[in-house]
């Protein structure tokens, strides 16, 4: 007998499934989706992961060989962690607040993970902030059998270049295959809005889509308010816009809610105004696609046009899309500093696996298996969960990368212009204006906000508390904050990604 234990995600293409492994597809999604999981992994153990497309990670448990089978889709969308107690008990979830609640659970902060997160805004790798619970890596599957762990990678992101096609042919493919991948996203009974911010890639998920409404957040500041771009994408396609308005009050009252629910601290200033998006749209629909996973498969950072001019010397410094501190400004403000544990250690198997491809895959690959996972995909999944909202992003497939990986750099980006082979395929059902629109960014206008002594009371209140005594040297990140105020505004992503780790330890280490 198989049993699903834990279950998260969205199975795409359950009609071929359930026709293939002999499953009633009159079933409710949630029957459906458990009899395709257990049929598979009968049918296919451990390489069931290569015949499903979608988004997700789940624990079974086989009563026949006493083993529980857990497993993470290729790119980490879904998150799974697990901890094994004193006793030698696993606990195990898709959140970590389930393992918290198991029996046997001690919490105690991986403190070192402090050191990364400076650089990073994020975690990586396997461990997480709580000491003992461990993240199962995107594209892993692990067995738990008379006591034993036993991890297996299925998939790594691979990149071998075909020479033969143009770029037309290249778009052509993009929207052959997002045309096939929009008839399995959703099924007829659902109704499905979309986020659509000014770029692309949201853009051309709603022009494919049947979405009737789409969803945006704004400012009052319209100098970074990509909205107003949003309403006429969507006037364009006919489609109904709804715009949040954020507030720099409402902005700041929110972080703590987003930082218990993100359950791991994340310096990502773009995640509290995604989760007042994800608040919004949750009042007019279950259901939401969202555009996230072309960028790094499809060159679309306007970094990755520096690629050439990085060369080898990628290997010695790109840690992934953010790199906000270095270590000697580390030392300087952290009360215990780790030695040989930097952000570049937790990456040079990426770089040993991906010797010999072109800087750009180079940069692609480290994104796809660190930035997309430790950030992206972390925040979608927490911030949606936590607003009752599912959150569908037709661009992150298999199907989809397995172009990108094939596709020559230079079809991704040029001296001009990022995704290009991307906006192409786009401009089949945009207007070129859109489709090729510079690339704006998910901008927050925090950098003004925190300035401003309305807003910024809790910011001064952690950096002068017992808490940021414990691991910060206060004169030292106070001067970083001085120095944000007034000498260099930039520093407010140093701020901001201190304070995210005082809120976050608050909420987990001095209020529960």
């Amino acid at each position: 007998m198989i049993e699903i234990k834990t279950y998260c995600g969205h199975i795409r293409n359950w009609k071929l499934l359930c026709k293939e492994l002999d499953i009633d597809n009159s079933l409710s999604r949630a029957e459906r989706e458990e009899a395709i999981i257990i049929a598979a992994y009968k049918k296919w153990g451990g390489d069931m992961a290569n015949h499903i497309y979608g988004m997700f990670s789940f624990a079974l448990y086989d009563t026949d060989t006493d083993t529980l089978f857990c497993m993470r889709d290729q790119f980490g969308t879904k998150p799974f962690y697990y901890y094994v107690t004193d006793s030698g008990k696993l606990l195990y979830g898709t959140t970590i607040r389930e393992i918290m609640d198991g029996d046997g659970f001690i919490k105690k902060l991986n403190q070192k993970m402090l050191q990364i997160y400076l650089t990073m805004t994020y975690t990586t790798g396997e461990e997480t902030f709580f000491e003992g619970v461990k993240k199962l890596l995107p594209g892993r599957f692990m067995t738990f059998k008379n006591g034993e762990i036993k991890i297996t990678r299925y998939f790594r992101p691979t990149f071998e270049p075909d020479n033969t096609k143009a770029l037309d042919e290249w778009a052509d493919d993009i929207h052959n295959t997002l045309e096939q991948i929009m008839t399995e996203v959703k099924s007829s009974d659902e109704y499905v809005e979309s986020f659509l911010s000014g770029g692309v890639d949201s853009s051309y998920v709603l022009a494919v889509s049947d979405a009737p409404a789409a969803n945006s957040c704004g400012y009052d500041d319209s100098r970074l308010d990509e909205s107003g771009l949003a309403r006429e994408t969507a006037d364009i396609l006919g489609r109904k816009f709804n715009r949040c308005v954020i507030t720099p009050q409402e902005y700041f009252d929110i972080v703590p809610y987003v930082m218990y629910n993100m359950e791991q601290p994340l310096g990502d200033a773009s995640a509290v105004a995604f989760a007042l998006g994800c608040i919004a749209t949750a009042k007019g629909t279950g259901i939401c696609y969202s555009g996230e996973g072309a960028d790094e498969f499809f060159g679309g950072y306007n970094m990755y046009r520096n690629a050439e001019r990085y060369g080898d010397n990628l290997k010695t410094f790109y840690v992934g899309n953010t790199n906000i501190m270095k270590e000697d400004e580390k030392r300087k403000i952290l009360k215990k500093y780790y030695e040989n544990f930097e952000p570049i250690d937790l990456v040079r198997d990426i770089y040993t696996e991906n010797e010999g491809l072109d800087p750009l895959s180079k940069m692609s690959d480290v994104d796809i298996q660190v930035w997309l996972e430790g950030d992206i995909y972390l925040n979608v999944d927490k911030m949606s969960r936590a607003a009752g909202l599912e959150v569908r992003m037709p661009l992150t497939d298999m199907r989809i990368f397995d172009i990108a990986r094939r596709m020559p750099s230079c079809y991704k980006v040029n001296d001009e212009q990022n995704k290009v082979a991307l906006r192409t395929a786009a401009a089949k059902v945009l207007p070129e204006e859109i489709a090729f629109r510079k690339k704006l960014g998910f901008v927050v206008p925090i950098r003004m906000w925190m300035a401003d002594e309305r807003y910024n009371s809790d910011v001064i209140r952690l950096f002068n508390s017992d808490i940021a005594d414990k691991f910060f040297n206060r004169d030292e990140i106070n001067k970083i904050f001085n120095d944000y105020l007034n000498v260099d505004s930039d520093n407010w992503r140093k701020v901001w990604t201190i304070y995210t780790f005082l809120v976050w330890y608050e909420e987990y280490f001095v209020k529960r």
